[in-house]
């Protein structure tokens, strides 16, 4: 599971930093607003957790930011404000949790298992698409009827955000944003080709093709 950390207090940010490789966490961090919204758009989390009163954007404003790109990937903002207007333009902003500050290591640990078994994200990265489909996060490695294929870049990261959204319609539009990031975003006719050269190794099923709206990925 890789995490990014935006807390600009330079010890706390060490401790939760070392308090999550403890738990075999991947840990991005950053000082910055600025900063993690670069980080953000360039590469891939699971989960963001978000100081508030940050340099350069706090994390109200770039948490916003990144639900108006439509990026979707969890959030949990740890924070001395703690009044009821601040909470509210918290999971206004888009969060999905609010820790207050001082808070014990123990209880960001519980928050984040809670975020885990919400949204579906599987700790050791090996995925049962099916009974006999297999998708290993860690190397790209998908495996169908026991023939074993290493999937390019692209249909990796697209086969890994339908599985973080499983069951859910996810439009064009939502995987150009959450799979291309600062790159030019792609025709639909270009993901359909992804996703046309995805079926040729899932079973016909997996993903559903809503005309004029966008996909499902079917998990059984």
């Amino acid at each position: 599971m890789k995490l990014l950390l935006l807390e600009d207090d330079f010890i706390l940010n060490e401790i939760i930093e070392e308090f999550l490789l403890s738990k075999n966490y991947e840990v991005i961090t950053t000082f910055d607003g600025i900063e993690a919204q670069n980080l953000a758009f360039e590469q891939s989390f699971d989960l963001f957790l978000l100081d508030v009163n940050v340099p350069s954007l706090n994390g109200f404003e770039f948490l916003q930011e990144l639900r108006s790109k439509n990026i979707k990937t969890p959030a949990i903002f740890i924070t001395s404000l703690n009044s009821s207007d601040d909470l509210k333009t918290g999971f206004d902003s888009g969060c999905d949790d609010y820790i207050k500050k001082p808070f014990e290591l123990e209880e960001l640990n519980l928050r984040i298992n809670n975020i885990k078994r919400l949204f579906n994200i599987e700790e050791n990265r090996l995925f049962e698409i099916a009974p006999d489909i297999f998708y290993n996060q860690s190397n790209a490695e998908l495996s169908c009827n026991g023939i074993k294929t290493i999937l390019p870049k692209k249909e990796s990261k697209i086969l890994e955000y339908f599985l973080r959204n499983e069951n859910k319609i996810v439009s064009s539009e939502e995987l150009s944003v959450n799979v291309w990031s600062y790159e030019d975003y792609p025709s639909s006719a270009t993901i359909r080709t992804y996703i046309k050269n995805l079926r040729k190794l899932l079973n016909d099923d997996c993903i559903t093709t809503l005309k004029g709206v966008g996909y499902r990925f079917n998990k059984r």
